[in-house]
């Protein structure tokens, strides 16, 4: 256990932090809710972008980008948006030493401006599908900020698509919750359950929002990205219309999708121990470290240090350019040099010592279990991959794992109760209630109906209001 880390069993949201600042991942900005993301922590978002971006292009998506200021009239022109976000919303009002005509709403999120500007470049079915994302910043402000889960301004994607049929922007919306799902488990080792917001969790001027939802190490529930079927609201208030095929007039339909620098703050919460953080290979900057160690100067610096140079750079040819480091701070004590990259997360260690010279082997050390184990030179081109990939695969399984010991079923809201109470964790009902009962689930216990999971369409009797019917929930306390 790391001296500099507060125990997540004596106090979790203060190891949360201690993790972040040891591992140098963000620091609080001058203006309060907000956060500067460091290098390391910048490199972890680069890495998230690259993987997704790349899964979005595959998809048929192209970038773009649209202004941070969004006329504030814009807002108005859908009611349950304005209504949403409005308590949220960081608006200008004067510039260049004037007060605006109009005020400008730092962008919250891009459905009104983007939706304006779709009015202007659609006019016919043939102009349909447009597929665009944007990666960008966007700001709501926050009155209780934590580093990466909520702050007033925050770093993201957001999708937003317009279809010429309602059919098409339905398929739409699941694929890229899907494409989502894949990410998170596939580069993340982060299990999610994919599932409909209920009617209390939509997002403001949505039809229907879908989500993916991850259960944090402290048993709470954390949304990790969003698909909405916006269905033509948004159409029918920016006009985006068009001549159909049958040469008649009809409103698009259109989707967003979007996900944040939040996924940051969720593999911090499932993967990470008491000694720093812990990634996943598939998501790290860097998968590996070579350490060469030895108390002659001379062959630390003739003979170990070229040599795992050497090793670094085929081990490149078989991970990725600059996937592999060669740590020379000889300043520091061997122990002090392990220590430095086990709290940043490095999956890898790789020790290049006297014995291990002789030997014509390293000796490798998993972040996760601490589990060691020697590879002859020879080997290192297979032998680490293969390493790296159990621990992908451990990762994701011991989530998983954690997830299904804490889920549980709930029949009466007095089992609801004690569940929560006694347990926490995700509580699966069936449930019939609207948004009233929804609110006074939340004002009795502050779980919330996280999802209606996708891929269970059974019904029972409601845990709450006793009627059949109900759709399975899941419910949890959540960030």
């Amino acid at each position: 256990m790391a001296r500099n880390i507060t125990p997540k069993e004596e106090d979790y949201s203060q190891w949360y932090l201690d993790v972040i600042k040891i591992a140098e991942l963000a620091d609080y900005a001058p203006v309060r809710g907000c956060m500067v993301i460091r290098p390391w922590g910048y490199a972890i978002w680069e890495s998230i972008q690259s993987q997704l971006d790349a899964r979005f292009k595959e998809t048929g998506h192209a970038n773009a980008y649209f202004p941070l200021l969004i006329p504030a009239s814009f807002l108005e022109k859908e009611a349950e948006h304005v209504e949403g976000f409005s308590p949220e919303c960081a608006v200008v009002t004067h510039a260049g030493g004037e007060e605006l005509e109009e005020p400008f709403v730092i962008r919250p999120t891009s459905e009104t401006v983007i939706g304006y500007m779709y009015s202007r470049w659609v006019q016919s079915w043939r102009d349909l599908p447009i597929l665009i994302n944007q990666w960008c910043n966007v700001m709501r402000w926050e009155k209780r900020p934590r580093l990466f889960l909520r702050t007033s301004e925050f770093l993201w994607q957001e999708g937003h698509t317009a279809h010429a049929t309602k059919e098409e922007a339905i398929d739409e919306t699941l694929k890229m919750l899907e494409v989502y799902r894949s990410f998170m488990e596939e580069v993340l080792a982060l299990p999610v359950v994919t599932g409909e917001k209920s009617e209390g969790e939509r997002f403001p001027g949505a039809l229907n929002t879908y989500t993916c939802e991850a259960m944090m190490s402290d048993k709470r529930a954390l949304q990790v990205g969003t698909s909405h079927f916006l269905g033509q609201n948004f159409s029918k208030a920016f006009d985006i219309s068009f001549q159909n095929k049958d040469g008649n007039m009809d409103y698009a339909w259109t989707t967003s999708w979007g996900t944040s620098t939040r996924l940051i703050g969720a593999v911090i919460m499932t993967h990470s121990d008491d000694d720093g953080l812990v990634l996943p290979p598939r998501l790290a900057p860097v998968k590996a470290v070579l350490i060469p160690i030895s108390t002659d100067e001379r062959k630390l610096e003739d003979t170990l240090l070229p040599k795992a140079r050497e090793l670094a750079n085929r081990l490149e040819a078989a991970l990725g350019p600059r996937s592999v480091i060669v740590d020379s701070q000889f300043h520091l004590r061997p122990g002090d040099r392990f220590f430095y990259h086990l709290q940043r997360g490095i999956p890898l260690r790789l020790e290049l010592g006297e014995r291990e010279w002789d030997r014509c082997v390293l000796r490798a050390v998993r972040r996760d279990t601490a589990q060691k184990e020697e590879i002859s030179w020879d080997a290192v081109d297979s032998a680490v991959p293969r390493i790296l990939e159990e621990m992908q695969r451990a990762l994701y399984e011991r989530a998983l794992a954690f997830r299904e010991a804490n889920t549980y079923h709930a029949g009466s809201f007095d089992e609801f109760k004690g569940l929560l109470e006694e347990k926490g964790g995700f509580i699966k009902a069936y449930f019939a209630g609207g948004v009233a009962e929804e609110r006074a689930i939340k004002e009795a216990t502050t779980a919330t109906v996280r999802c209606l999971p996708l891929n269970d369409n059974s019904k029972g009797r409601c845990f709450y209001t006793k009627k059949d019917g109900g759709r399975l929930a899941i419910f949890a306390k959540a960030y």
